[in-house]
């Protein structure tokens, strides 16, 4: 029951995330969005020890809020490195040259660095690093907050 609570809690929470992600691209709302994560995935957690048959243990709302997170966290990476990729897509990758100044490129190239490494780290290829790196912190952020969430729920309402 408690990964049957977690997966439909989990789903529901995905959306929201969903949401949340793509409200995050709009200047100045991503600021907000970013610590309002961590609450609706507490949220989500919530809403799992709620979906649990009574009466409710705060073990089993811990493990039902951590699926729901992991569930939420997941399609939350994803949408983020789609959401990464295509923006740097259209936006295009840029010159390494033109960001990184001449006296600066110069000590790169005597100390042995091809400056143009650095554009491993642009591109679409860079998005999707990233976005690999996001999607994993969302992982353990939502499954712990989650956790929290659906644990609290569970033990001040067991029945």
């Amino acid at each position: 029951m408690t990964g049957k609570a977690g997966l439909k809690a989990g789903l529901i929470g995905a959306a929201i995330i969903l949401v949340m992600t793509l409200l995050s691209q709009i200047p100045g709302v991503g600021c907000i969005c970013c610590g309002l994560t961590w609450l609706v995935y507490a949220g989500i957690g919530v809403l799992a020890g709620f979906f649990l048959t009574p009466p409710r243990a705060a073990g089993t709302g811990a493990g039902a809020g951590a699926i729901a997170g992991l569930v939420s966290g997941a399609a939350g990476g994803i949408v983020w490195i789609i959401v990464m990729a295509v923006t740097v897509a259209l936006g295009g990758t840029g010159d390494v040259a033109s960001v990184i100044d001449p006296q600066t490129m110069r000590q790169l190239i005597e100390l042995g660095i091809d400056p143009e490494m650095f554009a491993t780290f642009s591109g679409v290829g860079g998005a999707v690093l990233g976005g690999s790196m996001c999607c994993l912190t969302g992982l353990v952020i939502g499954a712990g907050m989650g956790a929290i969430g659906g644990a609290i729920f569970a033990a001040i309402k067991p029945d």
